[in-house]
């Protein structure tokens, strides 16, 4: 071979490995985005479950205290008085109270007799029947005369019984041997599940005098 054609050989080649060095080092351009990775917040806020931002999916009871009722009334509101109000008689005395389950104690002057009566205010579970059960055990298992009255929207039950008197429960310090010719008035509010009662006791003397201001209490009830 020539050494012209030799030369002109080498250049081409020289030519060609240059163009491959130059696309080797060339920066490759960058992928465009995909339509599947867009993250727009206009996307994403339509994507959300609306039920999710509104506080979840469940809905509040109709009978929750935050708003008004749907429904029915409540249990609670139907059963009755969680306390009553009343006017004590001016001549009943205020006095400190015996124990932790009374409310209130009032000593009802004598009248006739050797000694005071005394009415109390207590609010108890366990029902009616069962409570006026238990005064007439303290009486010996007197029968009790009972009477139903409505007393501003108050379901009310009278209750009196005489005999020979043996006080409270043993626990409370009651018990003890029995009073002759003592009286119980007493005046039970409906509740439901709490009942609420004005029991006076003492000499029977006493406490038919003190029946008019009993009756006065007793038409002052009033839900509180």
């Amino acid at each position: 071979m020539k050494h012209g054609s030799i030369s002109t050989l080498l250049a081409a080649g020289a030519i060609a490995l240059a163009g491959v060095y130059a696309s080797c080092n060339k920066t490759a351009p960058e992928p465009a985005p995909s339509s599947n990775t867009d993250t727009k917040p206009a996307d994403s806020a339509a994507k959300t479950d609306p039920k999710a931002t509104a506080g979840g999916a469940s809905a509040p009871s109709p009978h929750t205290s935050g708003g008004p009722s749907t429904g029915g009334p409540s249990i609670a509101a139907a059963a009755g008085p969680g306390d009553v109000a009343y006017d004590a008689p001016a001549a009943w005395t205020s006095v400190p109270n015996s124990n932790s389950m009374r409310k209130a104690t009032y000593k009802i002057p004598k009248a006739g007799d050797a000694e005071d009566a005394e009415l109390t205010f207590s609010s108890v579970g366990g029902g009616l029947e069962q409570n006026i059960k238990r005064w007439a055990g303290q009486f010996g298992g007197a029968e009790p005369k009972t009477e139903k009255r409505k007393v501003n929207g108050l379901d009310v039950t009278i209750v009196e019984m005489k005999g020979a008197y043996s006080g409270g429960m043993p626990a409370m310090g009651g018990g003890g041997p029995a009073k002759k010719d003592q009286m119980l008035l007493g005046a039970v509010v409906d509740g439901g599940e709490m009942q609420h009662f004005f029991k006076m006791v003492g000499p029977e003397k006493t406490v038919l005098a003190a029946r008019k201001d009993f009756d006065k209490l007793v038409s002052s009830l009033r839900a509180k």
